[in-house]
């Protein structure tokens, strides 16, 4: 096999959570691009209507499940939902996830309330999502999104941070779970410009490029949902075929 059909998709099929907009939606179209059959999920059908028509556009399959991952049946219904569609699912990518408030919390001040909504929604979603990929994949890999948050110390954003944190420590356990049958790794993001992002530290989206006066990203230029995309259809490839535990950071340097 020659080193760019190590990188095909071909023939797979995957899932992507929180897909309707932003990373989640990158990553989709990635792996489509790449050849594999794609189940998108998030809360919002019209967004991910609007993602599964781009995807169709490329000539794959896309089938849709909305759901809210932090609520008690949110993953039944998503694994149901596959489950029904496809007899060998190879990929999942746990990508829900963000500031539910869209506001930074200092760990002072964070309620018990909102810490639990950071915690459910960053970390026991993509807990529950890898164990619901490891009943549906015989063999193939998970991928958790995961944040350059997670590594040191983040005034204003500590729930954040722990979360993610958590899911570093998370990926390095269900690789050792699952192997050798599942390959677990995850991709740590620097500053990307989604809505989410950019409400969280108080910038409108036609001020995206202040963005870099808030982190010194040495490469000079903000993330895009394409170069999570591009990291994601790596380690989901037969590329990246002996590499498991691991966390990628694509954050430019920073």
């Amino acid at each position: 096999m020659s080193v760019l059909e190590n990188f095909s998709l071909r023939g797979k099929h995957a899932v992507v959570t929180g897909a309707g907009r932003g990373i989640g939606k990158g990553i989709a179209i990635a792996l489509a691009e790449a050849g594999a059959d794609i189940i998108v999920s998030a809360r919002t059908e019209t967004q991910l209507e609007e993602v599964a028509s781009e995807i169709r556009a490329l000539g794959r399959r896309c089938d849709i499940c909305t759901a809210d991952l932090t609520a008690a049946n949110g993953l039944e219904k998503l694994e149901n939902t596959v489950a029904s569609l496809t007899d060998t699912l190879d990929i999942w990518v746990n990508n829900a996830g963000g500031l539910p408030d869209a506001t930074p919390r200092f760990l002072t001040r964070t309620s018990p309330e909102q810490w639990d909504a950071q915690i459910d929604l960053n970390l026991k979603a993509v807990w529950a999502g890898c164990v619901s990929a490891a009943r549906l994949i015989k063999t193939g890999a998970i991928i958790n999104i995961s944040s350059r948050a997670a590594y040191g110390g983040h005034a204003k954003n500590g729930p954040y941070s722990a979360a993610k944190a958590g899911v570093n420590s998370l990926t390095e356990t269900f690789a050792q779970e699952l192997a050798p049958r599942i390959r677990v790794n995850a991709v740590a993001p620097g500053p990307v410009a989604t809505t989410n992002m950019l409400e969280s530290i108080g910038v409108g989206e036609d001020q995206a490029d202040d963005v870099l006066k808030h982190f010194p990203v040495p490469l000079g230029r903000m993330g895009t949902p394409e170069d999570i995309g591009a990291a994601a259809v790596f380690l989901a490839s037969p590329a990246s075929g002996w590499i498991t535990g691991q966390c990628l950071y694509v954050t430019g340097g920073f």
